[in-house]
């Protein structure tokens, strides 16, 4: 049988080679047991390439069920697919024999298998590897022999990769991927379509057929079509209700069609709120860099005490830290540079953004400062203590340590008054 044959068989309407390319694929696997897998957005057809492989195939004469996995409640998923003995759960007040036992010898379908709970991807894999499975709450193992073949609108390799799909059970779905392509990519498809759904609702509603306009007609190709075949069936069917002389121009349709999403692109994997940081993250963000900067700082005017630097190899204006008011930081331009004639410049204290300090620069051999742990820490205690009048509990307060340690140092460095 060709492709024509199928088409007229099985009412698909298209010439598009994507399409055939797909009918193809489903001709030559229909004579096979071989587990399918159906790719393809919602809304394109998938469940009749479901019907044509069982059609095609040598158990045409048995049975045949379509189940919407995404419809069924988790709760239930596994007792509806496999069965349940009567009591194992609340409600189970009889025996009941799951799909996969009254479709024995026949086909299964699987819709939206994306939307399985993990637990029952195990028990399918299981089926799909041994034909074997068991009812809920049994401990007997049944047997039987069902082709099923899955349809999602999802990638599974990707649900795969974030844990939601199992993996092997994907490649084990797949062992012949078939991929119905969207209208938006057959789009030489879409009068045809439309004069076909066109002719069905003008005999179901006893009216004239709905005739489209040359800008009309222009309109349906260039749209999107988010809702592939199902929404331009619809459509179809308001225009058969709606317009009364069945004549339709491009503003009439206009009126008709929903307005389509922006054209911006679009985030894949992960949404847009995970992919956007925190203003936490913003501020450690912007810590990081100052710290990084006040450090470059401290560098070079360390290097200009030891004299490494020359006076002209200097800051182009002077750094104000206080001033910072936004996330974003400018490093200081050490390249350009600053007339002779000024002598200084100002530097903020990092620890005292109020409190200017002024280190002239222009001195020959400026006294290096001193590194020592030691004498650092000497400081320190002194300045304290000054500061707070020889009360030694508020010094050791400001300084982070406790009363003791503090006596014990000020007896070690014979900082007694």
């Amino acid at each position: 049988m060709n492709i024509q044959d199928i088409k007229q068989r099985f009412e698909i309407i298209g010439n598009s080679p994507l399409l055939n390319i797909a009918l193809e694929t489903a001709v030559k696997v229909s004579g096979t047991d071989i587990t399918v897998l159906i790719n393809g957005e919602s809304g394109v057809g998938k469940e009749a390439f479901s019907k044509i492989i069982h059609a095609l195939s040598h158990r045409k004469h048995g049975p045949f069920i379509a189940v919407n996995c995404g419809a069924i409640p988790e709760g239930t998923i596994d007792s509806e697919l496999f069965g349940h003995e009567k009591g194992s759960f609340t409600g189970a007040h009889d025996t009941r024999k799951g799909y996969f036992e009254t479709v024995n010898t026949g086909t299964i379908f699987l819709d939206e298998v994306g939307e399985l709970p993990l637990e029952t991807q195990a028990r399918l894999l299981r089926m799909l590897e041994s034909g074997e499975f068991l009812k809920v709450g049994s401990s007997k193992v049944q047997k039987t022999d069902v082709r099923i073949i899955a349809a999602t609108n999802k990638d599974l390799l990707d649900l795969s990769q974030t844990g939601r799909f199992r993996e092997d059970l994907y490649y084990r779905l797949s062992t012949v991927p078939i991929k119905v392509p969207p209208l938006r990519e057959r789009r030489e498809d879409i009068g045809l379509l439309f004069r076909k759904f066109s002719a069905d609702f003008a005999e179901k509603y006893r009216s004239k057929p709905v005739v489209l306009e040359p800008d009309a007609l222009q309109m349906m190709v260039n749209f999107r079509w988010p809702g592939n075949i199902r929404q331009l069936k619809n459509i179809a069917e308001q225009l058969s209700v709606l317009d009364e002389d069945k004549i339709v121009s491009g503003s009439e349709l206009q009126r008709i069609l929903p307005p389509e999403k922006s054209g911006l692109p679009m985030i894949i994997g992960n949404s847009a709120a995970e992919m956007q940081l925190s203003e936490r993250d913003i501020m450690y963000k912007f810590l990081l860099d100052l710290r990084k900067d006040l450090s470059d700082l401290k560098a070079v005017v360390y290097d200009m005490m030891q004299g490494n630097l020359n006076n002209t190899e200097i800051f182009k204006q002077p750094v104000n830290h206080s001033s910072i008011t936004t996330p974003v930081y400018n490093a200081p331009d050490y390249t350009q540079p600053l007339p002779v004639t000024q002598p200084v410049v100002q530097i903020t204290h990092p620890n005292h953004v109020h409190s200017n300090e002024y280190i002239d620069i222009t001195e020959s051999n400026p006294e290096p400062e001193s590194l020592s742990l030691e004498q650092k820490e000497i400081e320190l205690i002194s300045k304290s203590l000054k500061k707070h009048h020889g009360k030694r509990k508020k010094a050791a307060q400001e300084l982070g340590i406790s009363e003791r340690t503090l006596y014990r140092k000020i007896k070690q460095y014979d900082l007694e008054d």
